[in-house]
């Protein structure tokens, strides 16, 4: 039978990698993403870059079984602020410097380092989908999906708020990457980017209209102009398609699926 660790880039301990029976791969997911940051070093980049190369150290010397080791990371390792690429893919890598990073705004982006091992990453944008039924309050949503809980909730109702990042993916296709960077040989060593499309908040707002009208005062006026450009940068997700063989949801079903959770949670 195949263990497979999953752990968190904030808080890795070598006692979670001892194991008997020993693991055989390792998934370690996202560091936090949000902008409420008072210490950049301590917020963001010592859980993202130390929590990442303290699960690394730990399992070379005390899980020698393991095969593999795939990382949650983000889009935010790959995006350009400053001069967007027509189109993006594995190939781009953020310029931000450790410097720079001392903006909170750009914090994030900058824990995302290049990384000096053989590892498979898996490289989402914003990640939309269903919240966790558990959720203790709604304000707890995570910030992805803080958009959509927003326009549910009437938080956004006077005006559409800026979309910032224009690519999304759906919570399912990214788990199901992360099971397939497993499984799939050729993903050893491996970036994958992972991008449904191309979107803007204006999208989100006209498919909740749609789906459930009842929520129709809740919602920004219905002529509310779109902020997509018309020049919006692309995607290649081909890689993700091919070696892990992504088939990627629609944005009206992610969408759906993520105001039903919302709902049932009382939003």
């Amino acid at each position: 039978m195949v263990k497979v660790l999953l752990t968190v880039l904030k808080h890795p301990t070598v006692q979670a990698v001892k194991s008997n029976p020993p693991f055989d791969y390792v998934l370690h997911t996202a560091s936090p993403f949000h902008y409420n940051v008072s210490d950049p070093v301590k917020d963001f980049l010592d859980p993202a870059i130390k929590g990442t190369t303290g699960i690394l150290k730990a399992i070379k010397a005390y899980a020698p079984t393991v095969k593999r080791v795939v990382v949650t990371s983000s889009f935010a390792a790959i995006v350009n602020v400053k001069e967007h690429p027509k189109v993006y893919s594995e190939e781009n890598w953020n310029p931000v410097t450790w410097e720079e990073a001392m903006d909170p705004s750009q914090t994030y982006r900058a824990s995302k380092e290049k990384p000096n091992f053989d590892i498979a990453t898996i490289n989402p944008p914003l990640v939309l989908g269903p919240v966790v039924p558990y959720l203790n309050s709604l304000d707890a949503v995570n910030t992805s999906n803080s958009r959509i809980s927003n326009l549910v909730r009437g938080n956004n109702k006077d005006g559409l708020l800026p979309t910032g990042t224009f690519l999304w993916v759906d919570v399912h296709d990214v788990a199901l990457a992360h099971v397939r960077a497993i499984e799939v040989s050729e993903a050893g060593g491996q970036r994958f980017f992972l991008v449904s499309g191309s979107y803007a908040n204006k999208d989100l707002a006209d498919i909740i209209r749609d789906a459930y009208p009842q929520l129709e005062e809740k919602l920004p006026p219905k002529d509310s102009a779109s902020d997509m450009p018309a020049n919006v940068y692309g995607y290649n997700n081909k890689k993700s398609i091919e070696v892990l063989g992504i088939q990627y949801r629609s944005l009206k079903e992610s969408v759906v699926d993520t105001v039903k959770s919302l709902l049932q949670v009382g939003a």
